[in-house]
């Protein structure tokens, strides 16, 4: 949730009374594929660096409940995205709707770096539907 804190300023003429500042988070999860860490986070926003070693990928998932946008900041991904498939290269993004299938890959040499920015009423880290997974965390067979 975001903080509020309270700011008076007045310049010519205007003055701020609140203003809405988001929790700062830096926290870093280490996963089997690699790693995430947590940017920023505020009421229906999330944003994390996402990093995938070379050679793996993350599992196919959904979400019920958020929307994610992926911008490549270095290294080459493939991402599954319902029945596409794409590469996306340094400086090149792609959109994640709700409830649609997805995976993201490191199928480069260098690590892959990422951007992952989430938007929804729920961004918790249990609204992942597992459809298939390397590292056997699959919520179906």
């Amino acid at each position: 949730m975001p903080k509020t804190q309270e700011l008076v300023e007045s310049k010519n003429g205007v003055s701020v009374q609140s203003v809405s500042v988001p929790e700062r988070v830096a926290a870093t999860e280490l996963r089997p594929w690699g790693s995430f860490t947590v940017l920023e986070e505020g009421r229906g926003y999330k944003i994390k660096r996402i990093e995938v070693k070379p050679g793996h990928r993350l599992s196919l998932q959904m979400h019920h409940h958020r929307s994610e946008h992926w911008i490549v900041v270095s290294g080459t991904a493939t991402v599954t995205c319902g029945d596409q498939e794409t590469l996306l290269c340094t400086n090149q993004s792609t959109y994640v709707p709700p409830c649609t299938s997805h995976r993201l890959e490191n199928s480069g040499v260098i690590p892959l770096i990422l951007i992952e920015v989430q938007n929804g009423e729920y961004l918790g880290e249990d609204d992942i539907v597992r459809f298939q997974d390397d590292y056997s965390r699959s919520d179906s067979k």
